[in-house]
């Protein structure tokens, strides 16, 4: 037993001398000498940031992700239902008058003259049937106001998650033609992406 010690703490406490490697390769640092920068958007807040722009100034966030083209489709989009919804004010207002000044038993409204014997131009029934129509006209366009806005702002917000994928050359799908000689040819797309 104090052999085997003798030799187990001799064995410990030696140092082994070996011969060194001639032929080692010294590890040198791996120094980058330029940096790649990403083809796509990376900021993680730019999506957000577009639909802000887009709610404060409808287009701004179309502007912000470079998609000048858009920003005509997004002011006739939300310009052509304010349009229609002014409009449509103005002709309520005008039945809406010639309505309470026939409730009042007037006959100097603008639809009243132009016909003989008395009879006017457009009945009571006619000019309420008018306000409603005029009515539901204006709160359509406003809807669709309100719903073009929205879409400008989610767009936006879409338009600029979308930049932040990678789209390079890389990455392709082309479409191709399987053709089994025992069952019908099978059509189908590949997705393809070429390593460096």
């Amino acid at each position: 037993m104090r052999i085997s010690l003798y030799i187990l703490i001799t064995l410990l406490t030696t140092h082994i001398w070996a011969q060194t490697d001639t032929l080692a390769l010294k590890k040198s640092p791996i120094v980058a000498t330029h940096s790649v920068a990403p083809t796509w958007n990376t900021d993680p807040l730019s999506p957000a940031r577009a639909a802000f722009y887009s709610a404060i100034i409808p287009g701004l966030g179309q502007a912000y992700n470079k998609s000048y083209w858009k920003i005509p489709i997004v002011y006739f989009a939300i310009g052509f239902p304010a349009y229609l919804y002014f409009q449509n004010d103005k002709e309520l207002d005008r039945y809406r008058t010639a309505y309470k000044s026939r409730m009042d038993g007037r006959t100097d409204d603008e639809f009243y003259p132009g016909r003989t014997q008395g009879v006017p131009r457009l009945s009571t029934d006619a000019l309420r049937r008018a306000q409603n129509l005029y009515r539901r006209n204006k709160e359509m366009a406003l809807l669709f106001a309100i719903g073009f806005y929205a879409l400008n702002i989610i767009e936006a917000n879409v338009d600029a998650h979308l930049k932040q994928f990678n789209v390079d050359e890389n990455l392709s799908m082309e479409p191709f033609l399987y053709h089994n000689h025992l069952n019908n040819p099978c059509i189908g797309l590949t997705l393809t992406y070429k390593l460096r």
